[in-house]
């Protein structure tokens, strides 16, 4: 009985909790736009200074939350900037909400991820992510943006650009694709096997699986009429 008691205190203290953190939450949303900006981006440099990873994850997840509810071009960014964090958990809030906003403000994402490809450097860990978050978006501009991705000296952006094509499986977009064939830098990718390991492939090799799959399905040539 007395444990119980204590599941059930504990379990109204986490109750009060979110009812406190969702008060805050939409008290500083209502907060005027550029000042709340100001401080969110510098929170977002003050948590990945921060040496407690649980602590940095959390702050950016929230942060992550607070950006998802504002619009224009420095929000964009800031969310971007937290995709390109090091905390998975952090990552995943910040993909949710940039993936969300395509859909609804894909003009507005589509400039945020254009500036990525300029800013970010060679290594961020957002700019793989970014193609996965537009390839289910229902908008004709989605290929022209992931072409650009296809020319960047990242090489797991242009990876990533390639399988979010193969994705979408038009063989339009094969044309994209072709200029890559002979690109000899590497990747790692995830085997299928579901465990961790990795195999190495080039771009070229990946370019060229992709075009198979993008290969126009002929029925002559399979017997069917």
């Amino acid at each position: 009985m007395q444990n119980r008691q204590a599941i059930e205190t504990t379990l109204n203290k986490l109750f009060d909790a979110e009812r406190t953190a969702r008060r805050l939450h939409d008290e500083l949303t209502a907060m005027p736009g550029d000042g709340l900006l100001d401080v969110l981006t510098d929170a977002i440099a003050a948590a990945t200074r921060e040496n407690d990873e649980d602590e940095a994850a959390l702050r950016l997840v929230r942060i992550a939350s607070l950006l998802g509810e504002h619009e224009g071009p420095r929000a964009l960014d800031a969310l971007i900037d937290v995709l390109a964090s090091e905390h998975p958990e952090a990552r995943q809030a910040a993909g949710e909400e940039i993936e969300t906003l395509a859909y609804d403000r894909f003009k507005e994402v589509a400039q945020a991820i254009e500036r990525a490809l300029k800013r970010l450097p060679v290594g961020s860990s957002a700019l793989p992510e970014l193609p996965y978050l537009i390839a289910e978006v229902p908008e004709p501009g989605v290929p022209k943006l992931l072409s650009q991705f296809l020319s960047h000296k990242d090489p797991d952006a242009v990876a990533a650009a390639i399988e979010t094509l193969v994705e979408i499986g038009d063989p339009a977009h094969a044309p994209l694709i072709q200029p890559l064939l002979d690109d000899k830098r590497t990747v790692e990718l995830a085997d299928d096997g579901g465990d961790d390991a990795t195999s190495e492939v080039t771009i070229g090799e990946l370019a060229e699986e992709a075009l198979s799959l993008l290969a126009p399905y002929d029925d002559e040539e399979d017997g069917v009429a």
